[in-house]
């Protein structure tokens, strides 16, 4: 039987609201060595960015990107998963996705992440990405 999402997550995942200026995300992923954060508004889970997509959906396009809302660059249509839920689901979502995180949502909030790393921490301890380790 696979394990629930819950026993691979890694907790406490980072949050900011989406007027937050992008040049303060990517301040933030850089301190908190994360390659994503939440994005939330009014206690409900709007979106998700990566660094990528600061890159690709701000940093690539002309004017001052630095100050324009995370909201414009988050993804908007969250696929997430619950702490109860097990593995096998999890990677199912990933893999037919094409996702590399996963947020955990309990009631409604977000209590962790799932990403590639964890997946391959929990299927193989041996391989590369568990040895990196972390959000990639």
């Amino acid at each position: 039987m696979a394990p629930q999402v819950r026993e691979v997550m890694t907790l406490g995942p980072v949050t900011v609201a989406p007027d937050t200026p992008v040049r303060e995300v990517a301040r933030v992923m850089r301190d908190r060595n994360v390659g994503a954060v939440l994005v939330m508004d009014g206690g409900r889970l709007r979106g998700l960015v990566t660094d990528r997509d600061l890159t690709v959906r701000i940093l690539a396009d002309d004017g001052d990107a630095a100050e324009r809302p995370v909201a414009e660059a988050c993804s908007p249509d969250v696929v997430c998963v619950a702490p109860e839920d097990d593995m096998d689901r999890a990677v199912q979502l990933m893999r037919g996705k094409a996702l590399r995180r996963l947020p955990v949502v309990d009631d409604g909030q977000p209590v962790g992440i799932v990403t590639l790393s964890d997946v391959a921490a929990e299927r193989d301890p041996t391989c590369v990405l568990a040895r990196i380790g972390g959000d990639e």
